[in-house]
């Protein structure tokens, strides 16, 4: 009896295992920090690296209100650093080695919805540098959503802008930064990018390793663009239709290699990321991710060692509550390979 106790065991025990796997795979994953509260409403994050201490970075994120600002958190989700009284500020991104005065010089670019600017500070301290007004002459204005590209092969820095609405095709516009009177300031250099019409633009996403603009069209799908104008404004691919329960929003990019990684994709009403290939987007959808954030709207990653607490990075996503959520990303890979090995 005793050895077919121990047949039995040997048996179940691996089904045991299986059954606990798949039961922790539809678990929403816990923050390893949450953030101090913000006055208004948090809306979307960037991460800025620190050059000398990558355990020292910041999070960068907006209080999106009439009143609202740009907070610096350091990765223990304290406040450090705060700029006020900015009208409905929505997306931010950051860039490195902008040359301002002679000095490279890191920047964050913010929209400033109701006086239709994006608004530029140097980091890490949010000193103000540089604002230019955005989509002039339309009748659309309204900045949202935005981000940077640093182009490899000639170090310009560019800003991609969306808005609230505008046009079926040139719904996003390119401005190239560049320095006037100690302040840095943008041109419009491309006017791209094709919209469904359903609802709006938010967030954007630079590649810049592998030369791509993505852009969520809420209710519609994710676009990819080429990053360089030079290259031409057709639209190379659209993915990620029918993945949503309701609207596309924030997007991250996390490389493992050069040319390798995913895209993460803010499956906003449903609490889940979406999870999609970097080398190869078109393939679909090979992970969904639940985790613990409230209608995720703006999301960032890293894959930067930021120290003992994140050896492989950290994804940053707004929720509900006027906080942001920092994820430790070792827990977010185990679970996108658990469900993609299935």
């Amino acid at each position: 009896m005793k050895n077919l106790n121990k047949i039995i065991a040997i048996a179940i025990l691996p089904l045991l295992a299986s059954c606990i796997g798949q039961n922790n795979v539809g678990k929403k994953i816990k923050p390893a920090i949450i953030t101090d509260q913000v006055t208004y409403d948090t809306d979307d994050p960037a991460i800025w690296i620190n050059p000398a201490d990558a355990s020292k970075s910041i999070i960068i994120g907006t209080d999106k209100d009439s009143n609202g600002g740009l907070y610096a958190f350091d990765l223990n989700g304290k406040i450090i650093h705060r700029v006020s009284g900015l009208q409905r500020p929505n997306n931010v991104d950051i860039e490195y080695g902008f040359p301002l005065s002679g000095n490279k010089t890191d920047i964050a670019a913010v929209t400033e919805r109701e006086t239709n600017k994006v608004k530029l500070y140097a980091l890490p301290d949010l000193k103000e540098v540089g604002e230019f007004s955005v989509f002039d002459g339309e009748t659309e204005r309204g900045p949202m959503g935005i981000s940077m590209y640093k182009n490899p092969a000639t170090g310009e820095i560019s800003v991609i802008a969306g808005r609230k609405s505008g046009p079926a095709d040139g719904y996003l516009w390119q401005y190239k930064l560049s320095e006037k009177d100690g302040k840095i300031t943008g041109e419009v250099v491309r006017k791209f990018g094709k919209y469904s019409g359903l609802k709006e633009i938010e967030s954007i996403a630079v590649d810049d390793e592998l030369g791509y603009i993505y852009y969520s069209d809420e209710q519609f799908g994710v676009h990819q663009y080429y990053a360089d104008p030079a290259k031409g404004n057709e639209e190379l691919l659209v993915f990620g239709k029918g993945d949503f329960k309701s609207d596309v929003e924030g997007i991250s990019i996390y490389p493992t290699s050069a040319t390798t990684g995913y895209i993460l994709v803010s499956n906003q009403q449903k609490d889940t990321f979406n999870v999609y290939l970097r080398e190869n987007p078109a393939k679909g959808r090979i992970a969904e991710i639940p985790v613990s954030t409230s209608e995720s709207d703006g999301s960032e990653v890293t894959n930067v060692n930021l120290g003992p607490q994140f050896p492989k990075g950290i994804l940053v996503a707004m929720s509900n509550g006027k906080v942001f959520h920092m994820y430790d990303w070792r827990t977010i890979e185990d679970r996108i390979k658990a469900i993609s090995d299935k």
